[in-house]
């Protein structure tokens, strides 16, 4: 499948700066593959369209605060932004400006802490080690959220630490949240639990490579980076009972998807952890999803290619004109879409 496929055109206002208030008055897109039908409602109404017995799947991982600020002992600005913790206190990362900081350069971050840019890694990515194990501890007391490259931000805003974070966020490693579940509420959840609809827990830390386009002429050029995730006994045994009594899998986002498919095997779930590099894309047979609730994502972007394997490109990028012509608001603090 040629990449250029998953091209669209959305105007630059229509990508998200800030996010709905409350959370489930994001819009809602409902998208039926049986009926092939497109209908528009806000995401508070979401249960109307589950069945008693399905399970929603929540990624619940909890965004860290990756990007650090500091100076070199000579005066000149540097920004880290860690990636993935190899041991206590030693980082992957991406450093700015990287040719400007050689290995070995101590990086002050606030008065008696410091970071020393290490070794020059794959990729453009660097080591670095702090002088102290407990890593997210400090980034509770100096990190920012790392917001995606485009929101723009002309200074912090308080509510993004609140707001770039799924209520149910419990993990901490990702560096990019699931966005697909920043539209729960409390009072959604009660209303699913009304309905029969069950709840059940996996972790994907989303890494820094949920924003990289596929810059390959066809999709299966591409390749993800592995992220961490888990997939828990309880949640494997609570999984394949619901499919054993016909409910459904809903799958609350990309993150989510990837870890069900690849724990998916002879017939079942199965717990495990590790790290995963599973990349979907069309075609694809889906075994461990039923029905896909997600955000809108960018062009050329993995996530869409995944999104079009499972509701099929053409009914995928018809719901895209449908969403961009009535305005709804797409990325990470954007509306959302299910796919039944």
């Amino acid at each position: 499948m040629n990449t250029s496929e998953l091209d669209y055109t959305l105007p630059d206002e229509l990508i998200a700066q800030y996010p709905c208030e409350p959370r489930d008055a994001s819009r809602l897109l409902v998208l039926d593959r049986a009926r092939r039908t497109i209908t528009t409602d806000v995401f508070a109404n979401v249960t109307g369209y589950l069945r008693r017995g399905d399970c929603l799947v929540l990624n619940d991982t909890r965004v860290i605060r990756a990007r650090l600020h500091g100076h070199k002992r000579t005066g000149g600005r540097v920004e880290i932004f860690l990636l993935h913790e190899e041991q206590p206190g030693v980082w992957e990362a991406l450093v700015r400006p990287s040719a400007k900081v050689r290995p070995g350069t101590p990086v002050v971050l606030a008065e008696g802490v410091e970071v020393t840019a290490a070794e020059i890694l794959p990729g453009g990515r660097r080591r670095v080690r702090f002088h102290r194990p407990d890593v997210l501890s400090l980034l509770e007391e100096l990190g920012e959220i790392p917001l995606p490259p485009y929101i723009h931000r002309q200074k912090r805003d308080p509510s993004d630490l609140r707001r770039y974070q799924t209520v149910y966020a419990a993990q901490p490693g990702a560096v990019a949240a699931p966005t697909a579940g920043l539209h729960f509420t409390e009072a959604v959840f009660r209303d699913l639990a009304a309905a029969g609809v069950e709840r059940a827990a996996i972790t994907l830390h989303v890494g820094y490579g949920t924003f990289r386009p596929i810059v390959a002429d066809t999709l299966e050029e591409h390749r993800v980076p592995p992220e961490d995730f888990m997939l828990s006994g309880e949640t494997a045994r609570k999984l394949n009972a619901i499919r054993a009594r016909g409910g459904r899998i809903v799958s609350v986002g990309t993150t989510a998807t990837r870890v069900l498919e690849t724990q998916w095997r002879e017939g079942m779930f199965h717990a495990g952890e590790g790290v995963t590099d599973t990349y979907i894309y069309p075609p694809h047979t889906f075994h461990g999803v039923d029905v896909l609730q997600t955000n809108f994502h960018l062009p050329r972007s993995s996530l869409l290619a995944l999104v079009c394997a499972f509701g099929g490109t053409e009914f995928v990028l018809e719901a895209y004109r449908h969403a961009v012509k009535e305005r709804f608001r797409f990325y990470s603090y954007g509306d959302v879409m299910l796919i039944l």
